[in-house]
């Protein structure tokens, strides 16, 4: 069995971002040489995301409505997390919320995935350098 390791970085000039990544995903793929395994992607800070969803803007501008409605950034005062003088209580929920990781199964050398399935790096407290694991084990 191999096994395969790349570190995804992201400098988010913004707060909240949705980016789709899985053309990063399946590069890291196709340089590990793998045709048969699994794929786990995952997000390596606490007040960001890795999920998998339909890439189609009204469903992204969905997920930032609701996720902004169940842990809205401010006021700020109202998360006690935020009295150690950060303002990100909100991005540590949101990433609660929409997860750390994924595992996609690696078939014939591709990503296995369902008809509309993409993987997206979920930023919730931008801004700064981040990063990504890729981990790819198989053979």
């Amino acid at each position: 069995m191999k096994s395969y390791r790349k570190e995804l970085w992201f400098n988010v000039p913004n707060r909240r971002a949705l980016i789709n990544i899985t053309p990063d995903v399946q590069q890291a793929l196709h340089e590990s040489g793998i045709q048969e395994g699994l794929c786990l992607v995952n997000a390596m800070h606490i007040t960001a995301s890795v999920f998998i969803n339909d890439d189609e803007p009204g469903l992204h501008q969905d997920y930032d409505d609701w996720l902004e409605e169940l842990a809205p950034h401010a006021p700020i005062e109202k998360y006690r997390h935020n009295r150690t003088g950060e303002d990100n209580a909100d991005a540590h929920l949101k990433r609660q919320i929409m997860g750390r990781e994924v595992v996609v199964a690696v078939t014939k050398g591709r990503l296995d995935f369902g008809t509309w399935e993409r993987i997206f790096y979920g930023e919730f407290d931008g801004r700064r350098r981040k990063r990504v694991l890729v981990k790819i084990i198989g053979e």
